[in-house]
């Protein structure tokens, strides 16, 4: 991957960098987001897979299978208060291994649009919280296994983001059994967007109750995948 000089970062979690500066998970082998421009990447597969900002409205929620650097959570912030939405972006990530103040501020460096964005984000790792509060934003993230944590959460999301590691690197982000959980957490015509468009992440999630369709990759990858929620019971809203 051309990797450059790894080290360890928070809680032990080792890292290697690109020479493009983009992090790597050692033990998945794979980078956190795109060589090719990794908040290119999130606009095109998340927020436009999402079709955001025209659905935000206030208390619109963003739930998300791997936080990671917080650039898709950052992303996603900035737009809704670009577009104006009176209220807040409610948000909940989940993350198996939280990365430090450090290496989230070196990963996300390269994006100045974002630097408005993130000494909260940073305040929130260093004082292991995971929690901002701002007058347009309600995030928390959610360490630990997401098979264990995903099915205890009360709340339901309007979108997901779902950026775990690849599938073929990390196939327990992946499992139909979770894929189930998060249909059971999305209100009723819910949507989500993934980059991955692997045979088996589609027809878990079509099997969970999500109309599924193809869409074109990011950066010469051909496909990716995203859908709505075909029949789910619940309303909006729920803990974050």
């Amino acid at each position: 991957m051309g990797q450059g000089q790894s080290a360890t970062g928070s809680a032990g979690h080792r890292l290697g960098w690109t020479e493009e500066g983009v992090p790597v998970s050692l033990l998945h082998e794979d980078p956190y987001f795109s060589r090719s421009g990794g908040l290119q990447e999130t606009t095109h597969v998340f927020l436009d897979g999402n079709d955001l900002p025209a659905r935000f409205r206030p208390g619109f929620h963003i739930a998300e299978i791997g936080f990671g650097t917080g650039l898709n959570l950052l992303a996603a912030w900035a737009l809704f208060r670009t577009a104006g939405i009176p209220g807040r972006l409610r948000y909940t990530g989940f993350e198996a291994a939280p990365l430090g103040a450090a290496d989230i501020a070196r990963a996300l460096a390269p994006f100045p649009a974002l630097a408005p964005y993130l000494p909260p984000l940073l305040a929130a790792a260093e004082g292991g919280s995971w929690r901002i509060e701002a007058p347009d934003l309600e995030a928390r993230v959610i360490p630990g296994d997401v098979r264990d944590t995903l099915p205890r959460w009360q709340g339901k999301a309007d979108a997901w983001f779902l950026d775990g590691f690849a599938p073929a690197r990390n196939p327990d982000a992946w499992e139909p059994a979770l894929m189930a959980e998060v249909a059971r957490h999305t209100v009723p015509g819910g949507s989500f967007a993934t980059y991955s468009a692997a045979g088996a992440v589609r027809r878990a999630l079509g099997a969970a109750g999500f109309a599924v369709a193809r869409a074109p990759g990011f950066a010469g990858k051909r496909h990716m995948s995203r859908g709505a929620l075909r029949l789910c019971a619940g309303a909006a809203g729920g803990a974050v």
